[in-house]
């Protein structure tokens, strides 16, 4: 019977391997780093919210880059995603999502800039704002901002429902509250559902959306991934699909902070249901699908950071569904912002805090 239980116990740390996860420091003195980006040759690119843009390689944080564009820096916005172009070997153009201020009046929204990185690397060259959320609202929440190349060359926007204006995320006249699609320059991509249709913003390709903070393409599918906040519960893992409404505010697993309902109930005709939601919420931010060769049995797997849950959560994804959930380093005790693969096959994170470290998983 010891000999049979032994046995089981080693199969279910077989099993099991990341359980047992730690993370070593990669580097360190980061102020509320938000996106993470690898350059060719390993090097990395990382944003600060208060407007900072740096490369980290071998523990060493750059200074700030050059001809970053002016942040909105307060509450939850600031400088946020950071991605390289599909072909930036050839053209070096690095992608910015930030919450820009538009008006004296405190009005900003989320935006999207593009510039080419120099050549001695100290600045962003020919920097231009090539898409902006409309409308400009006075909000310090809700700034979706992740960036996602698709297979096409096109790129996915998140873009939060800014709070204050969560029943704009179902009108098709405002980008609040959407997933937009775009050609490299900004410009609505050809083929988007709602392009041409009256009142209709022609950038929309999904909507119904309270405030994306991932997003991650499927490399057996090409097809968009997506995690967004709830209120109090009813985080959502989505894959958005064009002209598809994703219920917010209409129908969600969540509460509202003051414990009220928020909308009809959790489903309704016409509106799409999460592939997985949390409740109570973890505020989920980072998204990215697992194709290195360190970690063979996560092949195809998802990871996402928690900022409220404060761990790394994988979901095992079995023919486009979320098999299981894994929770790890749940005691190290940090709002993980962002997770990346790098092209080494290591798991790197961001901690969010004022003293933001990068992490690289160890096991």
């Amino acid at each position: 019977m010891r000999a049979i239980a032994i046995a089981m116990v080693a199969a279910l740390i077989a099993a099991f391997p990341a359980n047992a996860a730690t993370v070593e420091t990669v580097a360190k003195g980061l102020e509320h780093p938000w996106g993470l980006a690898f350059l060719p040759d390993g090097g990395m690119l990382v944003t600060e919210r208060p407007g900072h843009l740096r490369i980290v390689r071998d523990g060493k944080l750059s200074e700030p880059l050059a001809n970053v564009p002016e942040v909105f820096a307060q509450s939850q916005g600031g400088l946020l995603d950071v991605a390289l172009h599909p072909e930036f070997a050839a053209n070096r153009l690095i992608y910015l999502t930030f919450s820009e201020p538009r008006s004296v009046s405190g009005a900003n929204g989320t935006s999207l800039a593009r510039g080419r990185l120099s050549d001695n690397e100290t600045a962003l060259e020919n920097v231009e704002v090539i898409f902006r959320q409309q409308p400009a609202i006075r909000s310090g929440a809700h700034f979706g901002g992740r960036i996602a190349f698709a297979p096409d060359g096109n790129l996915f926007l998140t873009l939060g429902d800014r709070y204050s204006q969560r029943d704009s995320a179902q009108d098709l006249s405002t980008h609040l509250g959407k997933v937009v699609r775009l050609s490299d320059d900004g410009k609505a991509a050809a083929g988007n559902p709602f392009t041409g249709k009256d009142g209709s913003l022609a950038e929309i390709w999904s909507y119904g959306h309270r405030n994306p903070q991932g997003a991650a393409i499927e490399p057996s599918s090409g097809a968009l991934w997506t995690v967004e906040h709830g209120a109090r519960g009813g985080d959502e893992i989505n894959r958005p699909e064009a002209g598809r409404n994703y219920g917010w505010p209409v129908i969600t697993y969540g509460r509202d902070y003051s414990g009220a309902k928020i909308g009809e109930g959790t489903a309704k005709v016409g509106m799409e249901q999460p592939l997985h939601y949390w409740d109570p919420s973890i505020a989920p931010s980072g998204l990215t699908f697992y194709t290195g060769s360190k970690y063979p049995d996560w092949q195809g797997d998802l990871l996402l950071g928690a900022l409220a849950g404060m761990k790394l959560v994988r979901l095992d994804i079995e023919n486009g569904k979320v098999a299981g959930e894994e929770a790890l380093l749940e005691d190290l005790g940090e709002r993980i912002r962002d997770v990346r693969v790098g092209p080494d096959g290591e798991v790197y994170l961001l901690t969010d805090n004022p003293e933001g470290r990068i992490l690289k998983l160890v096991r």
